[in-house]
């Protein structure tokens, strides 16, 4: 069961072949309150441009672009999900709006201050280095901007099995503190279902 657990904790962290298929749809349904959760803070218009990171099979980005239309932009460390992303987010796809980069979010491969949102659900757990991450999300960002950090609590995580190899879990405070550190002007914590998840709105000067 060890071994088990600590193969699908990896395939969250970075889905890949079937297993990473069923795993995406796995967190598409247990995520969905949190994905509702970024899309009711969203404040975004058509003509501006919104980072996913960790954008998976492209649930979150695909109801973005129901609700806003804007320019879709994502990264994510797999070859294969940026596959499943195009097929789910056609019609931006076919519009030419949708820009998906394999990579990782420590090093953004993207102006400075080019997005009006950044949003990432459930990904900070696997960042390389979570300061750098911020630092990099916050210099994307343009002025006024804001990062919505979704995530489940550490007492949440530790209860399960498959995060106890790869996951790096996080009290709120500490992603406010973090984000104040890499430059961000205000970190404001929403809960939102009490001990089991919460947003962190990160906004920029």
């Amino acid at each position: 069961m060890g071994n088990l657990a600590n193969y699908i904790g990896r395939q969250f962290g970075n889905p890949r072949g079937a297993a990473g298929w069923i795993c995406c749809q796995v967190m598409n349904g247990i995520n969905r309150p949190m994905y509702r959760a970024a899309l009711a803070l969203l404040e975004i218009a058509p003509e501006d441009r919104i980072l996913d990171i960790g954008y998976g099979n492209g649930y979150l980005l695909r109801q973005i672009d129901r609700a806003f239309s804007p320019e879709l932009y994502g990264i994510d460390p797999s070859e294969d999900m940026k596959t499943l992303a195009v097929r789910r987010c056609k019609r931006a796809a076919r519009q030419g709006r949708l820009r998906l980069t394999v990579g990782d979010c420590c090093a953004l491969p993207y102006e400075d201050g080019v997005f009006a949102a950044v949003t990432s659900v459930n990904t900070v757990y696997f960042w390389p280095e979570p300061e750098k991450g911020m630092e990099e999300i916050c210099r994307c960002l343009r002025s006024g901007g804001v990062f919505y950090n979704v995530l489940y609590t550490r007492e949440w995580l530790n209860r399960l099995p498959y995060t106890r190899v790869g996951f790096r879990t996080f009290r709120p405070q500490e992603l406010a503190e973090l984000g104040l550190r890499a430059g961000f002007a205000l970190a404001e914590i929403r809960e939102i279902v009490p001990g089991k998840n919460f947003v962190v709105v990160y906004r920029k000067e």
